[in-house]
């Protein structure tokens, strides 16, 4: 018995390279048979009359609608003189605030933490799900907590959530844990699907290995349904570098080209802790050269509430792309953590200010993300209260004025530094410095020195690297 072949298809492009192009130069034949083809409009629409889907009448009356669509857009922004932002329809928001009461934060966490009788719990994951319980009685809350805080208090305000990624639903520092498998027949179960009858929907959903074709598809999402907070996910932030194209062509750059807002957040793990240069860099230099025209926001949060808070001001603020910077070690780290009230009261912070009295400063170290612990643990150790560490937590746009007046409450002769673990060609120093130049107050740099690769591959110069560059931050001038 012979297996029958499959249809024959064949792809082409009508017009060659482009509408002025002339294809028949080199394929002569082949081109010759294209131009007695019906278009693919005309083919398509043959085939839906033909199998009685829509009437010949319909179909052309649609073709017609497309058409002056296209053409009304055309004339109007042409009158114009230039492509002007549409920004789509927003659903008015609830709750405009970052901060949640603690009786939503309550219905939250014991939504998350509640399954159906019959749910068989995986017994590794009773101790993770007893201290998000704790939290009520005054135990912190860390980072992946705050987020799945962050998702829940939307999604029971009304505000829908869809998160995609690879492997996202559980985390892949196995952090997360959104979705849950049952432990003896292994179906699905996500409690944040599940906070309330009426809350907003809820999707966590595990991609494949392919960044350019699921970017792609959630950049689309974020503009054919804006009221969404939508999020990608790369395993690591490196891994952004396969779904560049969608960065570079659309994501930065889409408002300005065509008026297309998207409010798309991107989650991209990043720090260095020894794991060598494919698992280290998100590539913030990257990003922040994409930076112009308000084009999008750049973020490098330094504890589970900042975190918490952006992602909560992300969706009611005007649509811009989102990058942040999210940490591995700090996942876990006894230090970065948050309390209650960091999520019943404030805000996002821009800008976290160090608490030493200014008088007594004789330095200022700058810095963002996870190097501010690797600093402070070395301040307390060395005993150099003289220095103050500030975190810039939002990288784009730059909160010029918030720095300038921090820089108000310390002494005219402090000596500034900044401090980073990228190499000096990579990181935030390029913009650092010259956003510092700009406010006339020059500063000085502490960090790797000058690399081709983002991170070492030993686990021991990496930490020979840091200790140098957290001493060189703090050491008397």
């Amino acid at each position: 018995m012979t297996t029958p072949k499959p249809p024959s298809a064949f792809s082409y492009r009508r017009h060659g390279h482009n509408e002025t192009d002339d294809p028949a130069y080199t394929q002569p034949i082949m081109y010759r048979k294209i131009e007695k083809l019906p278009s693919i409009a005309v083919q398509y629409s043959a085939r839906l009359v033909k199998e009685k889907v829509l009437t010949a009448e319909a179909a052309t009356a649609l073709r017609q609608k497309t058409s002056d669509h296209l053409n009304a857009a055309f004339d109007r922004n042409k009158a114009q003189g230039k492509w002007v932002l549409q920004p789509p329809l927003r659903h008015e928001r609830p709750n405009s605030k970052t901060s949640i009461s603690r009786e939503t934060l309550e219905q939250v966490v014991n939504g998350i933490t509640t399954f159906p009788a019959d749910f068989h719990l995986h017994p590794k994951l009773e101790g993770f799900l007893k201290k998000r319980r704790d939290s009520l009685t005054g135990a912190p809350i860390d980072w992946a907590f705050a987020e799945t805080l962050a998702y829940g208090s939307l999604a029971f305000e009304g505000i829908p959530v869809r998160l995609s990624g690879q492997d996202c639903g559980r985390g892949t520092f196995s952090q997360r844990h959104l979705t849950y498998y049952d432990y003896q027949d292994g179906h699905k179960y996500v409690p944040t699907e599940h906070l309330s009858p009426d809350q907003a929907q809820f999707r966590v959903l595990d991609s494949s290995l392919s960044e350019f074709g699921v970017l792609g598809f959630e950049y689309g999402y974020s503009i054919a349904d804006p009221n969404t907070l939508t999020l990608w996910e790369a395993q690591f932030g490196d891994f952004s570098n396969g779904a560049q194209i969608i960065i570079d062509q659309f994501i930065t750059t889409g408002e300005q080209k065509w008026g297309q807002a998207s409010g798309l957040v991107l989650l991209l793990p990043h720090g260095y802790e020894g794991q060598g240069p494919e698992h280290s860099s998100g590539r913030m230099e990257r990003f922040l050269t994409l930076c112009a025209e308000d084009n999008m926001r750049v973020a490098n949060c330094s504890t589970p509430a900042q975190y918490f808070h952006i992602l909560r001001r992300q969706a009611v603020l005007p649509l811009k792309p989102l990058v942040v910077f999210t940490p591995k070690s700090l996942l876990r780290s006894a230090k970065a953590v948050s309390t209650i009230a960091d999520f019943t009261e404030g805000s996002f912070q821009q800008v976290i200010p160090d608490n030493l009295e200014p008088k007594d400063v004789r330095r200022i170290v700058f810095c963002t993300g996870k190097v501010y612990y690797d600093l402070l643990a070395a301040r307390e150790a060395s005993g150099a209260n003289d220095v103050a560490l500030v975190r810039i937590e939002e990288l784009y746009p730059f909160p010029m004025d918030v720095v300038a007046n921090e820089l108000t409450r310390y002494r005219p002769d402090v000596d500034l530094v900044w401090c980073q673990e990228e190499p000096r060609n990579m990181g935030a120093w390029r913009r650092m410095d010259a956003r510092f130049r700009d406010m006339k107050h020059p500063i000085r740099y502490a960090g790797r020195d000058r690399n081709a690769s983002p991170a070492a591959g030993s686990s021991k110069r990496h930490a020979e690297e840091q200790k140098r560059l957290v001493d060189e931050a703090l050491k008397q001038a």
